[in-house]
């Protein structure tokens, strides 16, 4: 007789046709899991009730919202939709993940308590950040973290992203334990051929062969410092090209400023890019890839990164940074625009200390998706049986 599948539950505030690292996450877990588990994602309606052109192998169980006003986001209201609420409480779950400790988190941890089954979370953001700069209050900010906190300390475990996330949620933010770790990946794979992918970029972009290239990929706004990146490289020496690839609200801005910087021909901005094979081949054709974003909690795009041997110069201190250590699988820069460009000439500089870094960033960084979802099938295990050993 087969073994029973379990029936896992995840629960996100956001969702497909927006795309940001918590939905992507989530997809590609599900995905995965589809093929051992049955799993159901539960979920937000897009706003204007969208329709997505992508298809699932897993279940999507989604709620109605309130618009909020000035806000990308939405907020869900399960428990005012009772055909969700009636999904929810039919699904019949082994065990409940939840991604973000708002309104759909929470219909999450209260369906696991009712029905005795272990609840996990996954750590992804800064919150103190989001809630700051949403409401400009300390106060406000401090009781709105004390709320999640709440939420986190029901779960029977919790996981940040990486060990810099950990220590801010424990000593910062105040959770009980200090998180275990559980490192995202990528569906993304090593070029076999690094020639032909340089090649296929050039030609692409109308770049020279001695050319070295910066990259960027990401949302084009000012979270991701991209105002910092810009002014560090005028200080950058040699001959580069800088391609930023992603969308943004503040692109035009950013454009207005490499224009009056008279770097046109230094920088360009591609937009989004969806060609995979193309993305992969400007990870590989990079010399650098230089996020120094204070915002993010640990971006895949880093990840995605190293997949192709490229390694990354952060911001030393960044919370996104707390997945490598410098000189060894990555590179950290002074907050400054004029240090940052030092940094970068100085590993363009050293043949030796880049190779050994790009190899470390390879053999430390790039973890796939198949690898993540097998420690998270382990980690349902334990907290199952954990769970009812306990009963």
């Amino acid at each position: 007789m087969s073994e029973k599948k379990l029936n896992v539950g995840l629960f996100l505030d956001t969702f497909y046709p927006m795309v940001d690292g918590v939905i992507m996450v989530v997809d590609n877990y599900a995905r995965r899991l589809s093929e051992f588990c049955n799993v159901t994602v539960f979920t937000v309606k897009p706003r204007g009730y969208k329709k997505c052109s992508k298809t699932f192998p897993y279940k999507v169980v989604q709620c109605k919202k309130m618009i909020v006003p000035f806000l990308d986001y939405d907020l869900p209201t399960p428990k005012s939709d009772r055909k969700f609420m009636k999904e929810l409480n039919h699904a019949d779950l082994d065990i409940v993940h939840i991604h973000s400790p708002f309104t759909i988190g929470n219909a999450g941890i209260h369906y696991a308590k009712k029905h005795g089954i272990p609840v996990i979370a996954t750590l992804h953001s800064q919150f103190k950040k989001d809630f700051y700069r949403a409401t400009h209050s300390k106060l406000i900010t401090r009781s709105l973290l004390n709320g999640i906190v709440k939420k986190f300390d029901e779960c029977d475990e919790f996981y940040a992203v990486n060990q810099n996330l950990a220590d801010l949620f424990y000593h910062d933010y105040g959770v009980d334990h200090l998180p275990k770790v559980q490192k995202n990946g990528t569906d993304m794979l090593p070029v076999k051929d690094r020639e032909a992918a340089a090649a296929m970029v050039n030609r692409t972009f109308g770049i020279e062969e001695d050319t070295r290239v910066f990259l960027f990929v990401g949302r084009i706004n000012k979270l991701k410092n991209i105002h910092f990146l810009l002014e560090a490289l005028k200080y950058v020496k040699g001959n580069f090209k800088m391609i930023f690839v992603g969308e943004g609200q503040d692109l035009h801005e950013f454009k207005r400023k490499v224009a009056s910087n008279k770097m046109n021909d230094k920088i360009l901005f591609t937009g989004k890019i969806s060609d995979r094979e193309l993305l992969t081949a400007l990870y590989a054709r990079a010399k650098l890839f230089l996020f120094p974003s204070l915002y993010d909690a640990s971006s895949l795009v880093q990840i995605e990164a190293a997949s192709q041997h490229t390694p990354t110069v952060f911001l030393r201190g960044s919370v996104t940074s707390g997945t490598i250590t410098d000189n060894v699988n990555g590179f950290l820069s002074e907050n400054s625009p004029s240090a940052f460009a030092e940094k970068v000439d100085m590993i363009c500089a050293d043949d030796e200390l880049y190779k050994k870094v790009s190899e470390g960033a390879f053999r430390d960084l790039y973890i796939t998706w198949d690898e993540c979802v097998r420690e998270m099938m382990e980690k349902y295990s334990e907290n199952i049986c954990r769970h009812d050993r306990t009963k």
